[in-house]
């Protein structure tokens, strides 16, 4: 019975290599020497021992993989075929890139952790697909040894926010006098409407390290100069009298709308600068910092479809009052971000500790726009708007987070156990000043609205693995989380000035994990896990404008309460991985961001706690090396059911999807070596019908605001000339599927890629 269910799943490897995605196994010490090379590894065996020894099902991708056979312009593009996760980028550039994971929509950032070299990337300043995305751009590709994510929240060296996933991201140091140089180009076609765009993006990036005895220092620099399709679509009811342009569509209700333009095309200039150093102490004792600077220059304009009697390009006539819609499209944003991260590790036989403290500062953070778009383009083709003129600045300065860990594991023979205690604290700074030129910041006057607030958690955790017999392995843990929010206070435009009262709460998580191998090659893993995910200062305080979307505060949200299991089986051998997973998860008091169309050209947002929510489904993650000489095939297949169980305030949504989480997923890629100097790459993506609301009201899901399916081919090639030099050619989307994810999402787009290393 047993080799007859191997070979039908080896049945559907195969048939998934037309369009598979990588997905290696980690394997045994014996059979990982043997491998010939890293790749993206789909696990639910122990890693290689490390502190958090968490009892989970991983996936892992590589330098070498990503190299090799992804089109990877920044960090969160190397994790788009790994199983169930999607990345939302909406364009290069995209500082607002949040994960969805097998049972979490885009709107739940709060509910994944990310780690750079220990330092936390999540910004848990807000749980959206907006400021409270990570903050990816602190990493570049270039740096990365390897990428390794857990799926669940069964490990209590994790807070709640693992409900979904957690990522961590380790980069390299030097062992000796090495440097490396990229340039990039990515070249995307956008046809949208009446918009027409050749949208160009330009990357370089250096590096430079090297060893000294005891002390390693690594220096790194990337700027980025991007383009992107427009972000929003401006849209009324109707066309302005006395105006033609205007395109018919539906919006995502099924109403008739008038499509009159195109919003938040943006221009971005970002750099990344990185600092690491590393001095070993002796008796396996290492001390490292870690600097990241991040810059960013953001210009957002309008493509205005309206023409006026005479042919001039309009933005409204003084009856309509559709202004508006261009207005939030035109903006500009400055920022300078600052990350420090410092560690000391150690070690011996009997234990191993680490101890991570970190700080990131928003040193400034600027959001302008204008009053008007006003009724005429300038010389350079930009709304007049851009002369200067009344508007808004929104400034984010001082806003960050400070965390400390530490942890340690102690060998005890059959006993694995880990410990430790966690501190962070969450400091919200967002005000809102009118300006009589809302381009020079030095005509910054009167404060209309304020958002601040902080948060604290302290959490201590305890986990033990204890092997029964070769065969038995059981991890119990718990975790005791102690949170407080303090110092709210919002001031509305109207001058009303609100102080927000204190709220404490506490979580305890209980988390149990039974691991059987009954055969050499396969293994079972039962796992469950209760998680505590306290708001975010964000979800209590802050009222946030992003282009034409509108977020609010809710000060009395309560905690969601996450409870989990997964039945993991997989089987592995030194060609690759076959893996079954049941999973199933129940959320009280669910944290969910909703949007209301106040009108056509508005949006507003605000989070609910709904009363529980229910999601369960299995997830197929395959891969074999070598099916044939020089090929590599791999795939996953993920089907969810997500759905509201119990909602008292709103009954309509109960049974339906939860807001985009699809039923199905897929990723797939199909490698080729020809020979030892090229490599070519065939990858595709695929998600089903997903919705923007709570009871899936929104029933066209391809239009502005709405979510639709996607089926994305992308391709990869990479010719190595020498030790020294290698070229990269590929492509995203090759068949131009025009979709949306709430906004338009890329189309066809090119990328070319040189580098060199010393």
């Amino acid at each position: 019975m047993r080799i007859s269910f191997v070979t039908s799943l080896s049945t559907l490897a195969t048939a998934l290599a037309f369009t598979p995605i990588s997905a290696h196994a980690e394997e045994d010490a014996a059979t990982a020497s043997d491998a010939p090379r890293s790749d993206i590894l789909v696990i639910a065996q122990k890693q290689a021992a490390t502190i958090e020894n968490a009892p989970s099902t991983k996936a892992a991708v590589t330098a070498d993989l990503i190299a090799e056979k992804i089109n990877a312009v920044s960090v969160e593009d190397t994790l788009k075929y790994l199983p169930s996760l999607v990345v939302r980028k909406r364009h290069i550039g995209d500082n607002f890139a949040p994960i969805a994971t097998r049972t979490s929509g885009l709107g739940a950032s709060a509910r994944s952790l990310i780690f750079a070299d220990g330092a936390i990337l999540s910004a848990l300043i807000a749980n959206n697909n907006g400021n409270g995305s990570p903050r990816w751009t602190l990493v570049t590709p270039e740096e990365i040894a390897r990428i390794d994510v857990l799926y669940g929240p069964f490990s209590a060296a994790y807070a709640g926010n693992s409900i979904g996933t957690v990522v961590n991201i380790t980069t390299r140091l030097p062992d000796k006098l090495e440097a490396h140089a990229s340039v990039l180009t990515n070249i995307q076609q956008s046809n949208l409407y009446g918009t027409h765009q050749t949208l160009p993006t330009w990357q370089f990036a250096g590096s430079v390290g090297d060893r000294f005895g005891p002390l390693a220092v690594f220096l790194s620099g990337t700027r980025t100069v991007a383009n992107s399709q427009p972000v929003s679509i401006v849209t009324a009811t109707a066309a302005p009298t006395g105006t033609t342009g205007a395109y018919d569509d539906r919006n995502r209700s099924g109403n008739a709308i008038k499509v009159l333009g195109a919003g938040g095309i943006e221009h971005h200039e970002q750099n990344t600068w990185k600092a690491k150093a590393a001095l070993d102490l002796g008796g396996n004792t290492r001390l490292s910092y870690v600097l990241g600077i991040w810059t960013d220059k953001t210009r957002g304009t309008v493509d205005s479809y309206l023409r006026d009697g005479t042919g001039a390009t309009t933005y409204a006539t003084a009856n309509t009052g559709v202004t508006t819609g261009f207005n939030s499209g035109v903006y500009t944003r400055d920022a300078l971000h600052f990350s420090h991260a410092v560690t000391a590790q150690g070690g011996s036989k009997a234990i191993d500790w680490q101890v991570v403290g970190t700080l990131y500062n928003y040193a400034h953070d600027l959001q302008n726009g204008p009053s008007t778009a006003t009724n005429g383009p300038t010389v350079n083709k930009l709304p007049s708007a851009f002369a200067g003129g009344a508007g808004t600045i929104q400034r984010q300065d001082g806003t960050g987070w400070v965390t400390l860990d530490a942890k340690a594991a102690l060998h005890l023979g059959a006993h694995e156990v880990s410990f430790g205690g966690h501190g962070d604290r969450y400091k919200l700074a967002a005000q809102t000043f009118l300006a009589s030129n809302w381009l020079d910041t030095t005509t910054q006057g009167a404060l209309s609205t304020a958002s601040r607030g902080k948060t604290r958690t302290l959490a201590v955790w305890a986990q033990d693995a204890i092997r029964i017999t070769p065969q038995w392995t059981l991890t119990l843990g718990a975790r005791q989380e102690w949170w407080r929010a303090w110092d709210g206070y919002n001031l509305n435009a109207s001058g009303k000035s609100l102080p927000q009262a204190e709220r404490k709460a506490s979580g305890f998580s209980p988390k149990a994990s039974l691991e059987w191998k009954p055969a050499q090659h396969w293994t079972a893993r039962l796992s469950f896990g209760q998680a505590w995910r306290f708001p975010t200062v964000g979800e209590l305080y802050q009222a946030t404008t992003v282009g034409t979307l509108f977020a609010n505060p809710n000060p009395n949200l309560r905690p969601e309460r996450a409870r989990s299991g997964e039945l993991a089986i997989e089987q592995q051998d030194a060609h690759g991985t076959l893996r079954v997973s049941l999973f199933n998860e129940v959320i009280d008091g669910a944290l969910i961001s909703q949007t209301n169309i106040n009108t056509p050209e508005i949006t507003s947002s605000y989070v609910q706690n709904v009363d529980r929510t229910r999601a369960r489904g299995v997830e197929l993650a395959i891969d074999r090396r070598d099916v044939l000489p020089g090929f590599d095939v791999a795939g996953s297949v993920t089907y969810a059911d997500a759905i509201t169980s119990r909602n008292s305030a709103f009954p309509a949504s109960v049974g339906r999807l939860l807001p985009s989480v699809p039923h199905w997923k897929a990723n797939a890629v199909l490698t080729w070596r020809p020979s030892e100097k090229l490599s070519l790459t065939s990858a595709a993506r695929y998600a089903s019908r997903n919705y923007a609301t709570l009871d899936n009201s929104d029933t066209v899901g391809n239009t502005y605001q709405g979510f639709y399916k996607y089926f994305v081919i992308d391709m990869r090639a990479v010719f190595h000339v020498n030790d020294h030099f290698d070229f990269a050619l590929g492509v995203d989307n090759l068949n131009n599927d025009k979709y949306y994810l709430f906004h338009p999402f890329p189309q066809r787009s090119f990328t070319a890629q040189v580098n060199w290393k010393l």
